[in-house]
């Protein structure tokens, strides 16, 4: 007679994995035993190699013409003391340019231009993390008043995250064996797998640090840690 059992083994993430691979994997045949269902989740660790980075600058004029050539003028040799640095053009990316006009407000009266606000930002990934925090340091001595990050991730971590699999298939196996034994059964095969994806959990993030502080220090760090990478499988197994 048949019968149904369902298991699910949870592992506890530490942080809100966000995703960085996803890929699915299933294979499925039909059961004629006992149907046991694991979820089971692999963990690895690895230093991340690569901090992303937004740095840009800010100018208020009168004229909108002049506060973007403000920003392009700042922005320039901040691109600048980036290649000085040895960051790559592949590297480094505008992510936005924006102009807005600012206006006051008298009462009853109809509102007053003043002037207005440009502001060019960059996205940079850093390949020497170590050395980041130095380049930054000369990105504000440069003009660079805004600063936005560091994401510290993975550049290639698909090799991490196969290693996550086999942990996860390994777990499930285990689990699978240990439901079998103390059932009085044992286990006839894996029936499917399926996996819901790569994640790379993210360390906490720093608190900002005001610009005034950062540049107050000998030269700002930036410390990489470890960062855990995280697959999840959906296992079915035939108990006999």
């Amino acid at each position: 007679m048949k019968s149904m059992l369902f298991a699910t083994l949870m592992l506890a993430a530490v942080a809100s994995p966000v995703p960085a691979v996803a890929q699915q994997a299933s294979i499925t045949q039909t059961i004629t035993g006992t149907r046991l269902d694991i979820n089971a989740t692999g963990e690895v660790t690895r230093v991340p190699d690569v901090a992303i980075i937004t740095a840009g600058v800010v100018a208020r004029s009168a004229t909108a013409g002049a506060a973007l050539q403000e920003t392009a003028d700042k922005m320039s040799k901040v691109v600048a003391a980036l290649k000085r640095a040895g960051v790559e053009d592949r590297d480094i990316q505008t992510s936005s340019v924006n102009l807005n006009a600012e206006y006051r407000y008298p009462d009853n009266q109809a509102p007053q231009l003043t002037g207005y606000t440009a502001s060019n930002q960059v996205t940079i990934r850093f390949r020497d993390i170590r050395n980041s925090g130095k380049i930054l340091d000369a990105l504000v001595a440069q003009g660079a008043n805004q600063i936005d990050g560091p994401n510290l991730t993975i550049d290639q971590p698909e090799a991490a995250l196969d290693e996550a699999r086999a942990k996860a298939v390994a777990i499930g196996r285990q689990r699978a064996e240990l439901y079998a034994r103390s059932l009085g059964l044992h286990v006839v095969r894996v029936v499917s797998i399926s996996e819901s994806g790569g994640y790379a959990v993210p360390p906490p993030a720093p608190p900002p640090v005001p610009m005034m502080a950062a540049q107050s220090r000998a030269y700002t760090k930036i410390e990489p840690g470890e960062q855990k990478l995280q697959v999840s499988l959906a296992m079915t197994f035939e108990l006999q």
